[in-house]
């Protein structure tokens, strides 16, 4: 990130170091679900998966987002370009705009990019950056209403150029389906001037506001992420490269999340506190228990899948995965055992923490 949104990052931070945790997991494991969807089914299936995920981030956000950033009264082109650039900023995402012109205006996510993390970059093959942009920017003409407006995709860092770049463009012709995403590579954006480009209004967003935001960003993609892969893939296989995912990125990233929540030593309790914290920090009513030898984590809410309609219990195996990747990176001797499931009618979800030796009565 620079500039602005370092400041921003920060004061997500200290404001509660849980959402940040909270944020820094789900980004990977959007992340690590795209790497695990081409290495495990080929690059057309992630594609055409990543096309559902971010169609449906748009339909569920763009136009009442739109309103949340009092943006509305914009000209067509300038109102999706700002849409992406502050929208982004908010979920900490390094992104630039520039005006042209009313019927013109470019975005520009400079590197590192946020949703390929690290050298993840290396294993997204170009198909699934197109179809990101098929499924949201190449949308967004037809939810203003506007069958003239298009997006022109100039760069993709996939592709080895300077980050992912285009521009919103609102022509003089209605445009065909196969017009709305262009591909123009070589054209070249503006100068990025942070001064002259557009900010949050301080008082509607202040720093506890921007904080959630950034939490919420990174937590609404892995929601749809268990929600669209169920869709494309079925609910087996969404179960099985979901909560493959899951243990992998909790592992990978169970000590950086556990330092932020100052979880220390590898004892049951000591897990069962970080289950807890990061219930918590995702505004989910939790309760933890030490009963016959073993911790019980009790959650009475699943805010993640707040708005889901229907969900497949491929969900909760993908979701679970984080919790079992992570234990295996705290006490690898430790077990952890689902007794109760909200997505099955129990009144919440309840895990068992117990040393594996130990007696599973309690």
């Amino acid at each position: 990130m620079g500039g602005r949104n370092d400041t921003e990052a920060g004061m997500a931070e200290q404001t509660n170091p849980g959402w940040l945790a909270v944020a820094r997991l789900y980004h990977s494991y959007t992340t690590g679900f795209a790497l695990t969807a081409v290495s495990r089914r080929g690059a057309r299936e992630a594609a055409a998966v990543w096309f559902r995920v971010f169609r449906r981030q748009h339909l569920d956000m763009f136009l009442p987002g739109i309103e949340k950033l009092g943006i509305s009264n914009l000209p067509d082109a300038v109102k999706a370009a700002q849409y992406h650039y502050l929208s982004n900023r908010a979920g900490g995402v390094s992104v630039e705009y520039m005006y042209e012109s009313d019927r013109k205006a470019w975005v520009r996510f400079p590197p590192p990019r946020w949703i390929w993390n690290g050298t993840a970059m290396c294993g997204i093959p170009s198909e699934v950056s197109r179809a990101m942009l098929e499924g949201w920017y190449g949308h967004n003409g037809i939810a203003l209403g506007n069958p003239r407006l298009g997006f022109v995709c100039t760069a993709q860092g996939v592709d080895g150029q300077h980050g992912l770049a285009g521009y919103f463009r609102e022509y003089d012709h209605d445009l065909k389906d196969d017009e709305r995403l262009r591909f123009s590579p070589g054209e070249e954006p503006p100068p990025f001037d942070e001064d002259t480009a557009p900010d949050f209004d301080r008082d509607a967003w202040p720093p506890a506001r921007k904080a959630k935001a950034h939490r919420n960003y990174s937590m609404n993609f892995t929601k749809t992420v268990l929600a669209e892969s169920a869709a494309e893939f079925g609910p087996t296989e969404a179960a099985q490269l979901g909560n493959l995912t899951g243990r992998l990125i909790g592992m990978q990233y169970f000590n950086e999340t556990a330092d932020m929540l100052g979880i220390e030593d590898d004892h049951p309790a000591a897990f069962g506190r970080y289950l807890t914290l990061m219930a918590e920090a995702q505004d989910d009513p939790v309760e933890i228990e030490e009963k016959g030898g073993a911790v019980h984590v009790r959650q009475s809410g699943w805010r993640l899948m707040r708005g889901c309609e229907n969900i497949s219990s491929s969900a909760f195996e993908a979701w679970n995965g984080l919790w079992q990747g992570a234990l295996l990176a705290h006490n690898r001797f430790l077990a952890l055992e689902v007794l109760q499931r909200m997505d099955y009618g129990d009144d919440c979800f309840e895990w068992r923490i117990r040393e594996r030796g130990a007696s599973k009565l309690g």
